[in-house]
């Protein structure tokens, strides 16, 4: 027994080769098409159970049509397909209701299976799409399947008022994703409201976060309103959440859980709007091992979470980063630049430990800097220093890169133990080994300059800052010679 009729649209005669396979040998009829033309045959004349359609055909896009279907046929799942594999298209997709967005190449196991959730669904997908802004218009940049991910995640969450919270190293574009998931939601008509909670007195952030009182503590001469309430009916993003202080996080679970907060000093309880989404660079789940998160947050924060892959981890994106970087500096009055293939094969290699800021950062440098209407690799290698310093595999210690002798002290390390392990968080210990003299010889070579040291190693200047006070080093400047 068929298990419905599938409308199929696809320019491409091998895509609806396959794909009309895999869905008869699933139980599936298809009625497969070229053109959006016949598709909307089909559709008017009741065909079908579900559509699946590319986004670019011939005679019409569509994005055009799916509008047209849904209103005469507002039950009709639809599942688009698509090659231009952009936050746009994603959020477009979303946006005029459809039910799932695929990008090409797609698992066809993946398909049959979400070809089967949206005819057994009862849901109404959203309908009404504002305004179709440009891609280059677009937060985020990136075409690599971990972007794709991130870019189906968003747009499922700007439907929703769900709290997410975004994971991911400094300088992956955490604040960026919580801009989006705002811009596109039914609640960019309020404010989006950051709070870094790494940037303020450990003493403040309760004020910062609530507001407080006239005469509530010291220096309090005025009424003075919070975060919460600038963000009422809006978003608050609450970055470097895994650096909030534990009162303040009891504070936050009450207003998570009863929707309700008081100023700091205040008696009176403010019903609250919000929607809160929380971004971490660290491993909360340490933090909670060791009393310092509470597990109870944790878990009313993290509804839906979203992990941003490092810039290492999808350097397939570095070029299009490149061109939207060195856009914007042209935007900026800077003069139009582009980097050679060999180039953009050289930073495709990089580590980039300052993730997608350092290689902005980088793009700015050599726009500024460098008469070149094309920057070369010895430009870049020159910027990065890898002429001086090729970290990790040329920097020699006593004869050995840096690896190798690590790699020998921890041998010794484990062999010490014997047949026992060393006690539990050595991943942090190690980095933090690393991480101090790295940080403090930065600091010296910069003359004790925060923020000279910050782009020298690809940190946002807060992250450092915060580095430094954690590490406890010592900043010393020291006064130059006349």
């Amino acid at each position: 027994m068929s298990k419905g009729v599938v409308l199929l649209a696809d320019d491409d005669k091998a895509i609806r080769t396959v794909v009309t396979q895999a869905l008869v040998r699933a139980g599936y009829e298809v009625l497969a098409s070229s053109n959006a033309s016949m598709l909307w045959q089909w559709v008017i004349n009741g065909e079908g159970v579900l559509v699946i359609t590319d986004v670019v055909m011939p005679d019409e896009n569509a994005f055009d049509l799916i509008p047209r279907i849904k209103r005469i046929r507002p039950d009709l799942p639809i599942i688009v397909m698509s090659a231009q594999n952009t936050f746009s298209t994603a959020m477009t997709a979303a946006e005029i209701g459809v039910f799932e967005y695929l990008p090409k190449p797609f698992d066809l196991t993946e398909l049959v299976a979400i070809a089967g959730q949206a005819i057994a669904s009862t849901e109404k997908p959203t309908v009404g799409k504002e305004e179709n802004a440009a891609e280059e218009d677009m937060p985020l940049i990136g075409r690599s399947p971990a972007m794709q991910e991130i870019y189906r995640g968003l747009a499922r969450m700007t439907q929703n008022d769900l709290t997410v919270m975004i994971f991911g190293e400094s300088g992956t574009g955490k604040e960026l994703v919580a801009r989006a998931l705002h811009d596109f939601s039914s609640r960019k008509r309020n404010q989006f409201v950051p709070i870094n909670m790494a940037a303020i007195p450990r003493e403040l952030i309760e004020s910062e976060l609530f507001g407080h009182e006239k005469g509530s503590f010291t220096g309090a001469d005025q009424r003075v309103e919070g975060r919460f309430a600038q963000a009422e009916g809006g978003t608050l993003f609450l970055d470097e959440i895994g650096d909030m202080p534990m009162e303040t996080q009891t504070r936050l679970l009450r207003v998570l859980q009863e929707g309700e907060y008081t100023t700091v000093g205040g008696r009176k309880a403010f019903k609250t709007n919000v929607r809160i989404v929380a971004a971490t660079n660290r491993d909360l789940s340490q933090l909670i091992n060791q009393g310092l998160f509470r597990e109870d947050l944790y878990y009313r924060l993290n509804v839906v979470p979203l992990r941003l892959p490092p810039l290492r981890n999808r350097v397939e994106d570095v070029p299009d980063l490149c061109r939207h970087f060195l856009h914007q500096a042209e935007g900026e009055g800077l003069p139009a630049r582009s980097v050679s293939n060999e180039g953009l094969a050289f930073l495709k290699n990089w580590h980039w430990p300052g993730n997608v800021r350092e290689l902005e950062n980088l793009m700015q440098r050599v726009a500024a800097l460098y008469n070149e209407d094309v920057i070369d690799v010895s430009v870049l290698k020159q910027e990065l220093g890898v002429n001086q310093v090729s970290f990790p595999n040329q920097v020699s210690v006593s004869g050995k890169s840096l690896s190798e002798s690590l790699d020998m002290h921890l041998t010794r390390y484990f062999s010490d133990h014997k047949d026992s392990l060393p006690p539990n968080g050595l991943y942090d210990r190690v980095l933090r080994e690393v991480e101090e003299p790295l940080i403090r010889q930065s600091l010296a070579a910069t003359n004790g300059n925060q923020i000279k040291a910050a782009d020298l190693l690809g940190l946002n200047r807060n992250t450092l800052r915060k580095k430094i006070r954690d590490l406890d080093i010592d900043v010393i400047r020291v006064p130059r010679k006349n």
